[in-house]
């Protein structure tokens, strides 16, 4: 058995990619001390601290224990064997996938475009009031 350490950043972005949110929304929803880039750095670690995985969790509305323990590898390796041969019925029964209804995926796929939509109404506004300020 291999020993393959889990890529935490990795799984946050597939996550995140999977749910069809950026990485400035995100950032957003973690508050003022995170921007875009911040996002694209912790993505890019290996392992993520505790407290910040918590956060994410809640955002994404995803278990700590799959953003710690997903590993694509071994997930594409258990889908081929699957389907290789007759054992279907043994892995399909050991594996308790949690699918979150599409309502709630639509939901919240809804809650964060509208988030998104603020974050760019207040940019243009922000806009505007620079311009202002500048032809005073």
């Amino acid at each position: 058995m291999q020993n393959k350490k889990i890529h935490q950043g990795r799984n946050i972005k597939r996550f995140r990619e999977m749910l069809g949110i950026k990485q400035e929304a995100l950032a957003f929803d973690l508050g003022e001390d995170w921007n875009q880039k911040k996002i694209s750095l912790l993505e890019q670690k290996e392992t993520v601290e505790e407290d910040i995985l918590e956060k994410i969790s809640q955002i994404l509305k995803v278990p700590v224990e799959a953003i710690e323990n997903m590993d694509e590898e071994q997930a594409v390796n258990i889908i081929a064997n699957t389907f290789h041969d007759s054992s279907a019925f043994a892995y399909t029964a050991n594996i308790k996938p949690t699918f979150h209804p599409l309502e709630q995926v639509l939901e919240l796929h809804k809650e964060k475009m509208e988030l998104y939509e603020r974050m760019l109404k207040e940019k243009d506004e922000m806009m505007a009031r620079l311009e202002q300020l500048i032809q005073k």
